[in-house]
């Protein structure tokens, strides 16, 4: 009765554990994600009070598979915008890509791209204003280099002299930042879980103290 109900204690131990650790990755990704958000398993792109679908892709080297921000491969890469919002359908919206040449990374806001001087020079890609009635910008474009990149989306509102700018940053090529966060937050959970369930484990197997003298030789 004592060793199946161990057994259960330890079995119940390595299921909390391993739920633990399949929420950090989600939970890290969303963290620094700047602009760009999760919702229930797609991105959503905030601008102002606008909201928009966002969606990359990599097709000459990931057929369909659908990205949210971090990117694995250079080469030719489209960024997809379904509007959400009824008025976005009816203004200009602009989509620029620059370097990330200060290594600001995840915590990249609009208060840091305005005090760069150079961004034209940083510029690798830029969309004029353009309006999409029919709610879809796509935006087709080539990484030559790996690195860390900022995007910027800019919408003016519908009626008012207000522009509303939405700034995601995001790695092409290599490993990015917020992977090493999610495994540094899985390493630590382990370091705590690994104490408890290897003495729960070495009960298990070598038997309690009295156990042991039971089954010692005479």
């Amino acid at each position: 009765m004592f060793k199946t109900s161990a057994r259960l204690n330890t079995a119940c131990s390595l299921i909390r554990w391993a739920t633990a650790l399949l929420l950090v990755f989600p939970a890290v990704s969303l963290m620094a994600s700047g602009a760009v958000v999760g919702d229930r398993g797609s991105c959503m792109i905030k601008i102002g009070f606008y909201d928009a679908h966002f969606t990359v892709y990599q097709p000459d080297t990931r057929a369909n598979k659908e990205f949210c921000e971090d990117l694995p491969d250079t080469g030719a890469t489209q960024f997809v915008l379904d509007y959400l919002h009824k008025s976005l359908k009816d203004v200009p919206v602009d989509f620029r890509v620059i370097r990330d040449e200060d290594k600001i990374g995840r915590f990249a806001r609009w208060e840091h791209v305005k005090d760069i001087a150079d961004v034209e020079q940083r510029t690798v890609f830029y969309q004029q204003p353009v309006v999409r009635a029919d709610g879809r910008l796509t935006i087709d474009m080539t990484f030559s280099n790996t690195g860390g990149y900022i995007g910027i989306v800019t919408a003016p509102h519908p009626s008012k002299e207000i522009m509303y700018r939405a700034v995601f940053p995001f790695q092409v090529g290599g490993s990015s930042p917020r992977m090493w966060l999610a495994l540094g937050a899985v390493a630590l959970l382990l370091v705590f879980a690994i104490r408890p369930l290897r003495r729960r484990l070495l009960g298990l197997v070598l038997g309690s103290p009295d156990q042991q003298n039971k089954a010692a030789p005479v």
